[in-house]
């Protein structure tokens, strides 16, 4: 080899040696987040920067089934927050998630109609023959739409009501649909705590769907491999057991330990 060829090389491994750190560590977290945890984004995000003013947060939102998609096909995401556990379980078995999902926050659902149909009866008001359409999330691709098939089949209404349904991909599609679209919608309770929603009041637009009808929505969370070993994301991931981020997810209607 060369006495150009030498130095060359040696360039090379010193400019990748001062890339590495740029790339892994350029004060940008990207977080895949399920669809739920947009209403209290702003609010995590700002109470973060209040520490760590220089590390900015990219939150790419879709239903936890269609990012887990994503992950696995190579998107470069450092952590992921799920609507469920099942996803983030599934990820750290694949060895894609370099930590043990963990629950951050348990989502709820409620029943919202925007026409003030009579929602007294709870899950059971959709079989009235007033509803013609119902808002729910697709139960193949968002965990909040698994848990309103588990409530609608332990009331034995599920195959009655079916022919309602029209589907959002994600719990915040849901939402939209709810809002545009039909009778009322099965949402996740977190989205009514959102300050564009403060018109509508309970018992009145919304009411609570019975939580002993369905599995408690446990929402997990993992550091992904692009994430591992990078402080930033560490601070992060810490920061959403934090005692101010439980605060804020008491906030908007979840349930935190």
């Amino acid at each position: 080899m060369s006495i150009v060829e030498v130095m060359r090389s040696r360039l090379v491994k010193l400019a990748t040696l001062f890339l590495i750190p740029t790339l892994t560590y350029g004060g940008m977290i990207h977080i895949a987040a399920a669809a739920n945890v947009t209403y209290a984004m702003d609010n995590l995000e700002l109470e973060f920067n209040k520490v760590y003013p220089k590390i900015e947060l990219r939150f790419t939102l879709a239903s936890s089934g269609k990012l887990t998609a994503q992950i696995r096909h190579g998107a470069p995401y450092h952590i992921f927050m799920s609507a469920n556990m099942e996803y983030p379980e599934a990820l750290y078995r694949e060895n894609i998630a370099v930590t043990k999902p963990s629950v951050y926050a348990k989502g709820s659902l409620a029943i919202l109609s925007l026409k003030r149909e009579n929602i007294s009866g709870g899950l059971k008001s959709l079989t009235g023959t007033n509803i013609k359409r119902v808002a729910v999330a697709n139960p193949k691709t968002a965990p909040y739409g698994k848990a309103t098939f588990e409530a609608l089949n332990n009331l034995g209404i599920a195959d009655e009501v079916k022919g309602k349904f029209i589907y959002g991909d994600s719990i915040s599609q849901t939402l939209s649909y709810t809002l545009k679209a039909t009778n009322l919608g099965v949402v996740a309770k977190s989205s009514l705590y959102s300050p564009k929603m403060k018109r509508f009041k309970k018992q009145l637009s919304y009411i609570d769907v019975n939580s002993s009808l369905y599995t408690p929505i446990d929402q997990g969370v993992v550091i992904l491999q692009n994430g591992g070993g990078n402080p930033d994301v560490d601070k992060f991931y810490k920061f959403l057991f934090s005692t101010e981020a439980k605060k804020i997810f008491r906030e908007f209607g979840y349930k935190v330990d």
